[in-house]
């Protein structure tokens, strides 16, 4: 019956979608860069996990001055990963073993060497000049207005060969396409179809909130409240640069092409506060992205009562036909297991995949990979090596993925690209597959529960009075129930007086214990529990 259920609803709301850096996944070629062979033959590790969909982070062209979000082809694959035929295999092997394959779509810049650009920095009268943003110096000399590059520095860099600046939100490297141009957007729209019509099941949309900008484009105000410890980006807030009404239009045509195809799916990577997350979802007649991204686990303190405010803040800021979300890591955060410590890695786990909405799980959280340590020297983010000191580089997120207690973790016969965490001859994919009790077990019985009980997917969440230090809710569907309990301390605490009317049914402590359990009325420090109401099979 629960799986009848689950199946009747959209695959994008009951599923668990796997992030893969693909750099860091897989080498297949001895270069010491993951690639899309790679990938393919571990697609039997990723269907016993128990995932449903994977979402691969940008494999195009690229001259990789950030690492494939500077793309220079958007209708092809990058030699470093393959070629088409790779991508078309693998896209088959994924579909055969019940799975879906998202890609990732950067919509606001391209790489300063895709034809477009170069042919637009040619001359000012040329027919892609303004599929990008140029524009004369300010009066007095200097960059247009005051904005700033989220790698530090103003956003506007000087071309001395037709004597105009061009616009950049990220790096140099990326200058922004120009959405208000027609004919820019049906290139980009045929660059999503070329995708759609070979099978892709959806896109993860970078940075959306992006890709169109003021008129005017006047300067950004200031933000009072910046202190030296955060980025140059941050003396300014984003009034003008972001979050324009005319991008809610352009993720209206996007999510009508996608509907167009069918079962697709469209998430949008917006970092705003709830309300105007919210917006991203559209309306009814005119709906924009599935899924704007949920931040908020990444970014609340580590506490029960921090958590338990964030859920239902966000649960009250969505509308009526929205359906949550939620990412605990990705390519861009601070470890889970770095950020709250390896036994609340754990309760971590248990949160994300109980709560309401789609869950987004990162390559190599399922291992519990914590903080790694990145020698100056081999330091590549580029956002590390214009902002140093700030605590913000990427690469200890991005490090291969260890598979085993081989040579370079199993991940390559090469020299990796990046370093292995430091434990990986202890902390593998294949020590932990021999451990009943370890956090990837975890995960694969956590995943497998989902499947079983609807009301861990489609269900309602109740959140519940609880000890300190204890997060508590429900899940309920028709007649099912389901408690979770988790305990974010490291003291012993009782459970919400409801559960003595239920089983304990998984503990994060224990997770080969699967099965009917006494009650017992209290959580050890760190554990996390859920159980199911007495007389339920």
């Amino acid at each position: 019956m629960n799986c009848h259920l689950q199946r009747q609803a959209a695959w994008w709301k009951t599923g668990v979608i796997y992030q893969i850096y693909p750099r860091s996944f897989q080498d297949s070629d001895m270069d010491g860069v993951g690639d899309l062979a790679g990938i393919e033959s571990r697609l039997d590790y990723l269907a016993g996990l128990g995932i449903d969909a994977i979402w691969l982070s940008p494999i195009y062209p690229s001259p990789m001055a950030d690492f494939g979000y500077d793309i220079a082809d958007y209708c092809d694959i990058a030699p470093m990963f393959g070629t088409l035929n790779d991508f078309d295999r693998l896209l088959a092997a994924v579909h055969a073993r019940g799975l879906k394959l998202l890609l990732d779509f950067v919509p606001n810049h391209s790489s300063d060497q895709h034809p477009w650009f170069i042919e637009s920095r040619a001359s000012r009268d040329n027919s892609k000049r303004d599929w990008y943003i140029w524009r004369d110096p300010a009066p007095g000399g200097g960059p247009p207005n005051n904005w700033i590059s989220d790698f530090g520095g103003s956003a506007w860099e000087w071309d001395a060969l037709t004597g105009q600046y061009y616009l950049h939100a990220f790096l140099k490297e990326q200058p922004d396409l120009n959405w208000r141009h027609p004919e820019l957007r049906n290139a980009m729209m045929a660059a999503l179809r070329f995708w759609f019509d070979r099978g892709v099941d959806g896109f993860r949309i970078d940075v959306l909130w992006h890709i169109i900008k003021d008129v005017s484009l006047r300067d950004n105000p200031r933000n009072e409240e910046w202190t030296p410890d955060r980025t140059q980006r941050d003396q300014l807030l984003q009034l003008h640069s972001t979050d324009q009404p005319e991008a809610h239009e352009i993720a209206a045509q996007f999510r009508a092409l996608a509907d167009s195809y069918g079962d697709r799916v469209l998430i949008g990577e917006i970092c705003l506060p709830n309300d105007r997350l919210a917006r991203w979802y559209g309306t009814v007649e005119h709906p924009q992205v599935h899924l704007p991204v949920n931040f908020n686990l990444i970014e609340s303190a580590w506490t029960a009562g921090s958590l338990k405010q964030l859920i239902a803040d966000y649960e009250a800021s969505l509308p009526t036909f929205g359906w949550p979300n939620w990412v605990l890591g990705s390519h861009d955060a601070p470890r889970i297991a770095a950020r709250v410590g390896e036994p609340q890695a754990r309760v971590a786990a248990m949160l994300l995949l109980t709560l309401r909405g789609t869950p987004t799980l990162y390559q190599g959280d399922e291992i519990g990979i914590g903080e790694v340590s990145i020698p100056r020297d081999r330091v590549r983010d580029p956002q590390d090596l214009l902002q140093p000191g700030l605590g913000i580089g990427r690469d200890r997120s991005r490090t291969p993925m260890p598979w085993d207690d081989s040579a370079n973790a199993g991940f390559s016969l090469a020299d990796p690209w990046l370093p292995l965490n430091d434990d990986w001859r202890e902390r593998n994919v294949a020590a932990q597959a021999r451990d009943p009790n370890s956090l990837l077990s975890l995960y694969r019985s956590l995943l497998s529960l989902r499947r079983t009980h609807a009301a861990l997917t489609i269900g309602r969440c109740v959140l519940m009075d609880a000890a300190e230090d204890v997060l508590a809710f429900e899940r309920q569907y028709g007649d099912e129930r389901m408690l979770i309990a988790l305990n974010l301390g490291d003291q012993l605490r009782p459970l919400p007086k409801e559960a003595c009317k239920f089983d304990a049914l998984v503990s994060t402590l224990c997770p080969s214990a699967i099965g009917l359990r006494p009650f017992e009325g209290v959580l050890a420090p760190h554990e996390g529990l859920i159980l199911r109401l007495k007389g339920q099979h």
